[in-house]
């Protein structure tokens, strides 16, 4: 399961199908769990049960968070923290301000989630809540690594690790480790990265955690891609797609269809490539997730470039530079405005962006 709020056993009304979709969210079945958390709310509205209400509100916005809906879940983030608000609940506070900071950031808002998630870690150290103050390094560390400030991310995940292995959160310890294989391959430290990431897949394997599973496959298969082992590189991406369509999360699946797209083109099947490419920008598109939007941007540049459309493929790395200012994303900005230049030059390519 994400990092995120505990599954907590209510009593009284609405609790059959809060369980239930607790359970379902437990085993990663994110379409059933949001749909029994909504009928839970209706109980808990009929009965006026406002802690219910409050606790299906966060659970349902973590659930959307995992299956890649971020405007969802920031709606139901923002009617959680009012509700925790009022009742001064701080803890509730904390726990939506980060999940809307998590929501934010995938929407493409790195300053705004990171102060929402460090107003969150100083309620949770205020609290005295280690797990919390865990959880939300965590997340910290992956708004770094959004924004492109890849020496902080890593600085910060090792920080998260620390803090959960003395915890024993063997699921915290594991997504710490899929963060760190993640920096270290954009830092080119590709062993360290394969390393990290086969440290997560054993955790999420002795856990039985299908979306951790999915995402350290993709990480796995980035690593082999980077050391041009694309054969192996497939076979992970093969098992991390399967996992993300069972769970139904439309944009780490999109980011794992990219992830084959560059591989396709590293090995010269460039009409795979574009359909790929096309196919995980519609799922950006619908999902609202501006990075993935700008390597899709690049991936469609380098395949125009290598046959032989160059007025696409510079206007392609315009598009995807210019997306990347806007959003202040350093390290896809590098990329797009290398590539751009290079298509001007008549650089070498393709490029295996990490």
């Amino acid at each position: 399961m994400l990092p995120g709020l505990n599954p907590v056993n209510r009593k009284g009304a609405g609790e059959e199908y809060f369980n239930r979709a607790e359970k379902h969210r437990k085993s990663a079945r994110y379409s059933a769990a949001v749909e029994s958390y909504k009928r839970a709310l209706t109980f808990y509205a009929k009965g006026q049960d406002i802690a219910g209400t409050l606790d299906c509100f966060l659970a349902l916005g973590d659930t959307f968070r995992a299956k890649g809906e971020f405007t969802q879940a920031r709606s139901v983030y923002t009617e959680g923290l009012g509700i925790a608000e009022a009742l001064d609940d701080r803890a509730s506070v904390a726990d939506a301000l980060a999940g809307l900071g998590l929501s934010v950031r995938a929407l493409g808002d790195w300053r705004e989630a990171l102060n929402m998630v460090n107003k969150a870690a100083t309620i949770y150290r205020a609290l005295g809540d280690r797990k919390g103050v865990a959880f939300s390094l965590w997340a910290r560390a992956g708004t770094y690594r959004i924004k492109g400030d890849i020496k902080q991310a890593v600085k910060t995940y090792h920080l998260s690790l620390d803090m959960f292995r003395s915890l024993r959160d063997s699921s915290g310890m594991a997504y710490s480790y899929c963060g760190l294989g993640g920096s270290s391959r954009v830092s080119r430290k590709f062993r360290d990265s394969e390393k990290y990431y086969k440290m997560a897949n054993r955790m999420f394997s002795r856990l039985n955690d299908p979306f951790g599973l999915a995402y350290s496959f993709c990480g796995l298969g980035n690593a082999r891609r980077m050391d041009n082992d694309y054969g192996n590189a497939l076979i992970y991406f093969r098992k991390a797609e399967d996992l993300y369509r069972k769970i139904g999360d439309r944009v780490s699946y999109a980011y794992t269809l990219w992830s084959v797209g560059v591989t396709y083109t590293m090995t010269g099947q460039m009409k795979r490539a574009l359909d790929l490419f096309k196919k995980s920008a519609a799922f950006f598109e619908q999902t609202k997730d501006p990075r993935g939007k700008i390597y899709c941007m690049i991936g469609i540049g380098e395949v125009n470039y290598m046959t032989g459309d160059m007025r696409k493929a510079k206007k392609a790395f315009k598009r995807a530079l210019n997306c990347a200012e806007r959003k202040g994303f350093k390290l896809e900005m590098d990329y797009a405005e290398k590539l751009f230049k290079a298509s001007q030059q008549g650089g070498q390519f393709p490029v295996n962006l990490p």
